[in-house]
């Protein structure tokens, strides 16, 4: 009930079921706005005030089940049903039973919204088994887990250390893909996982890839979707600096501003990609849908060509465990060296 995306659609959903009564209650067309204006003096500021205590609500029904929740929603439309007549009664000269039809109404149309609530969570939820599975047979391709166990192995010997270093990394790497990754999880544990990634990435690339980082203003504790950067980061590996043999840079900007928290990556773009560039919509779509089911329409991801480079623009609201329902603790902040480990 703090979801801009959640209240545009219960104002929208509410005022368009309020005009459909007037339209049926107004015996002819230039009735209408006379009939409107009756429903909309009553209903707009009983509305306004159930979605006031909603929103103050917030915080503790993000913890309730579906069902306990919308047992409170219907309580609180019958408190603010009775609280709001007894307001209008002194303004306006409301008819004398009117209470109980406008609680009737109000428990339709609370109904039809709750109902339609579910049915989009519903409709959204397979994002979360999606991504899970993508995560697990498409977002780490296989060329990349052969050629990294490839590049350990080269290192066994000459390089021991870095080699169990690498190994560890991929373990990580691996352990976080196996996650249900259902809750959010600090963005400072996302960018550490990429780093991990990344550091595998250069094992085997080399020179090839050169990473730059901007972490200065970086909230690290800042409550983000699990592996929302990591695919991306994916792609921007296998699309900008795979197809070629000259040295590319990834440059990751992560920044809070304005109460959101964005992040753009940029990697090099190549006119004659071919099949490089054919597999960015997959991974897109699924970082997508995801900022969708946590966030709707407060989280939005945009990409771009700009001149030689391919830029990927994602922010989010910026919630922490103090202010969300509690995921992990905070990361530890995150040093902003350029292409640094951790």
């Amino acid at each position: 009930m703090r979801n801009l995306g959640t209240l545009a659609r219960i104002l929208i959903g509410a005022n368009l079921l309020v005009a459909i009564a007037a339209a049926l209650r107004a015996p002819t067309w230039d009735a209408l706005p006379d009939a409107w204006l009756d429903y909309v003096a009553v209903a707009e500021p009983y509305l306004l005030l159930e979605l006031a205590v909603l929103n103050a609500l917030g915080p503790w029904l993000r913890r309730l089940a579906f069902w306990q929740g919308s047992i409170v929603v219907v309580a609180v439309t019958i408190a603010a049903g009775v609280l709001a007549d007894m307001l209008l009664r002194r303004l306006l000269p409301l008819p004398a039973n009117s209470l109980v039809r406008y609680l009737l109404g109000a428990l339709l149309v609370a109904g039809a919204l709750l109902f339609y609530l579910y049915l989009r969570a519903k409709a959204l939820s397979p994002a979360l088994i999606e991504a899970r599975l993508q995560a697990l047979q498409a977002r780490i391709r296989p060329h990349f887990l052969f050629n990294s166990i490839t590049a350990v192995l080269s290192l066994v010997r000459s390089e021991p250390k870095r080699a169990e270093e690498a190994l560890e990394d991929l373990a990580d790497l691996f352990r976080v893909l196996m996650n249900d990754n259902r809750d959010l999880v600090p963005l400072g544990d996302e960018v550490n996982l990429c780093r991990q990634y990344l550091a595998l990435e250069t094992l085997r690339l080399g020179d090839r890839l050169q990473l730059e980082w901007h972490l200065n203003s970086m909230p690290a504790d800042a409550l983000v979707p699990p592996l929302v950067l990591q695919p991306l980061l994916e792609n921007a590996v296998y699309h900008g600096i795979e197809p070629s043999s000259d040295t590319g840079v990834v440059s990751i900007n992560i920044f809070a501003k304005d109460g959101l928290v964005h992040a753009i990556l940029r990697n090099p773009y190549r006119v004659d990609g071919g099949r490089h560039h054919a597999g960015n919509k997959m991974a897109f779509a699924n970082v997508r849908e995801r900022l969708a089911l946590h966030f709707d329409a407060e989280a939005s991801l945009k990409s771009r060509v700009t001149e030689n480079a391919y830029e990927v623009h994602i922010s989010m609201p910026y919630r922490t465990a103090r202010n969300s329902v509690p995921a992990r603790p905070p990361a530890a902040p995150v040093s902003a060296d350029a292409g640094g480990r951790r």
